[in-house]
């Protein structure tokens, strides 16, 4: 199937989409539709849609994407990155259409930029979630991860599918932007067990020219944690942009306000979609973000996209004794000594969700 390019770009809600009742919408005074499944909570007049470009007003209720996937990949559940979930596990993991917010450095701008950017030509494969429950079982996963483009605003389907999932046995999770509402968050908690966050700057003004706030996404950790998801943060440090030692220290020092048992990766930048005027992250700047992380308490710093470049930060060690626990080049986990979700030298409790 291909998507047309016209018509705002939207064909989801004519072709692929259902009408839902009251959850992550609800009415208000005057006749208006207000949609909670993100923090843009948008406004929504009949016969438009939202900022995402794939949750819209048709006959007076709000229709959302159903029965598709744009994208699905067995992957290591490093890859997403967890490194305290189920260390060499195989994610299944689909994607859909659409995102909430606009990074001009998106590593998935083909699928998540469609409704905005013409030459997004991520296409919808329509699938049913026994379809997906087969291919995910065919792949001896462990975890269903709804990534690619933002989960949150695809929940309504995500829930769908994580029920069926979670009744066979399957653990689940979202990779997200963050910018999340309390009521999205109460209404996936019952089907979503791992939780990461993308923490792209701690600045404001950064976060304007992304297309949110980051009081939303500070909101939303704090609720991720505080609700019993296991959460993992990730900052993708870009040249120039989000790396300077302020932000950093800024950044390090609130998520271990949080808890300093949240395990932070710091990964490094390439060149992608609109960014193209800025080399790679140099690993110096990754070291320095280790760093400050250190300082800030933080008692697990993962160093990522640089496979074999970073030593030991790529490894989980004990935050008590030191010693290494988990052993991994880049995806890879070499070696796993984590027993009872204890170190095995000294006895302390390593936080994750472990076998």
């Amino acid at each position: 199937m291909v998507l047309s390019k016209v018509e705002g770009m939207v064909p989801l809600l004519e072709k692929l989409s259902r009408t839902v009742p009251q959850c992550l919408w609800h009415s208000e005074p005057g006749g208006v539709i207000r949609c909670v499944a993100c923090a843009h909570r948008c406004k929504i007049a009949e016969g438009k849609d939202g900022i995402c470009k794939v949750r819209g007003r048709r006959n007076n209720q709000l229709v959302v994407p159903w029965g598709y996937v744009a994208g699905i990949q067995a992957d290591p559940i490093e890859k997403k990155p967890f490194f305290h979930a189920y260390p060499g596990s195989v994610a299944f993991s689909f994607g859909m259409l659409g995102c909430d917010i606009h990074c001009s450095y998106c590593q998935n701008w083909v699928t998540s930029q469609v409704g905005r950017d013409e030459n997004a030509d991520g296409a919808p494969v329509p699938t049913s979630v026994s379809e997906l429950m087969t291919l995910s079982k065919g792949a001896g996963a462990k975890v269903l991860v709804s990534t690619y483009n933002e989960p949150l605003i695809t929940s309504e389907w995500a829930v769908e599918i994580f029920k069926s999932g979670k009744a066979a046995g399957f653990q689940t999770a979202y990779v997200s932007n963050g910018n999340a509402t309390p009521e999205v968050l109460e209404y996936i908690r019952p089907y979503v067990d791992l939780y990461k966050i993308d923490l792209k700057s701690f600045q404001e003004k950064h976060y304007r020219e992304l297309g949110c706030k980051l009081e939303s996404v500070i909101d939303s950790i704090r609720r991720v944690y505080e609700m019993g998801f296991w959460l993992e943060v990730v900052t993708l440090l870009i040249p120039g942009f989000n790396d300077g030692d302020e932000e950093i220290r800024s950044l390090t020092e609130f998520l271990a306000s949080v808890s300093p048992e949240i395990p932070w990766h710091a990964t490094a930048y390439h060149p992608d979609y609109q960014m193209l005027d800025r080399g790679k992250t140099p690993l110096e700047n990754l070291y320095r973000a280790k760093e400050w992380a250190e300082k800030a308490g933080l008692k697990y710093v993962y160093l990522g996209n640089a496979p074999g470049r970073v030593a030991e930060w790529e490894d989980t060690r004990c935050s008590k004794c030191h010693a290494t626990l988990i052993e991994r080049k880049g995806f890879r986990v070499l070696s796993n000594r984590i027993k009872d979700s204890k170190c095995p030298d000294c006895s302390n409790v390593i936080p994750g969700r472990w076998e």
